[in-house]
């Protein structure tokens, strides 16, 4: 049976999780970041560590933002086959709840219109939306603020099929790496391998917007992400980059099928916040 949701909807709820992404730290976030406080081991590093957390607590008494960048707003949308949508344009209506959170939530407008004229649109709009369809009659809204001090550290690499798991490894240290403190760690570190140049790119924006410490579904791939976050915190950057245990908080890492002559991935960086929040209309 078809259900007619009226745009509105989206709207309203695309409003109050920009204003809830940027002032509360996920869940999970938060209990990735007291538990990494607890374990730290390097006092300079376990002070850093208490000092977010006192940051992100503030910010949630207050009503002040995380961040001074809220970002730009990527939106997933999970559409049932089976909705209807009523009262006009769905992106129009994302983009004016985008606007309306941004607006109403006092957060710093990021935007500019054009690549090259650097004009800021001054209402953070457009966000970046991704469209699925999925069966059912349900809409899942998935809002991720990227701030771009970690995004501009993201990579993609189109690597040979001989590169083979090693080569994507060593890829994935290589751009945290080379990120060092820009990408305000502890980071979050999301990986798409294969599809193509593009897919990747999606699969790794979408990993970090995964639960942090659920993995993926992939035996060899769950040994990856183990593995991974192993080597990246024995790097030794640690918090705002000034050493300890701590680089990473969790490396998530999507798949999808590939060409037989690439194997393609990329890299997306976020920071120690890395907002998302879900919801279900």
């Amino acid at each position: 049976m078809v259900r007619n949701v009226d745009v509105e909807l989206l709207t309203k709820n695309i409003k109050e999780m920009c204003i809830k992404a940027n002032h509360y730290l996920a869940p999970d976030m938060e209990k990735a970041m007291r538990e990494a406080c607890e374990k730290e081991s390097k006092p300079l590093a376990k002070q850093i560590l208490g000092q977010l957390l006192e940051n992100l607590d503030i910010a949630g008494k207050d009503m002040i933002p995380i961040c001074q960048d809220t970002g730009m707003a990527v939106v997933f949308l999970k559409i049932g086959q089976d909705v209807h949508f009523e009262g006009g344009s769905v992106e129009k209506a994302v983009n004016e709840g985008v606007r309306q959170g941004y607006q109403e939530g006092y957060l710093r407008k990021s935007v500019v219109g054009d690549p090259l004229l650097r004009v800021n649109t001054k209402d953070n709009t457009p966000a970046v939306i991704h469209y699925e369809l999925v069966p059912g009659d349900q809409v899942e809204i998935t809002l991720a603020p990227k701030g771009f001090g970690s995004e501009n550290m993201s990579k993609i690499w189109m690597l040979k099929p001989a590169d083979g798991a090693e080569g994507v490894k060593e890829a994935i240290i290589e751009t945290v790496r080379e990120a060092g403190p820009n990408a305000c760690p502890p980071v979050v570190v999301g990986v798409g391998i294969g599809g193509t140049f593009e897919k990747a790119a999606i699969l790794a924006k979408q990993a970090l917007t995964r639960e942090i410490g659920t993995h993926s579904p992939l035996a060899h791939i769950r040994e990856m992400e183990e593995e991974l976050l192993q080597k990246i915190n024995e790097i030794g950057l640690g918090p705002a980059g000034l050493g300890g245990d701590t680089t990473a908080l969790a490396v998530n890492i999507n798949t999808y099928a590939t060409h037989i002559a690439g194997l393609p991935v990329a890299v997306n960086m976020c920071c120690h916040v890395n907002r998302h929040i879900v919801r279900t209309i």
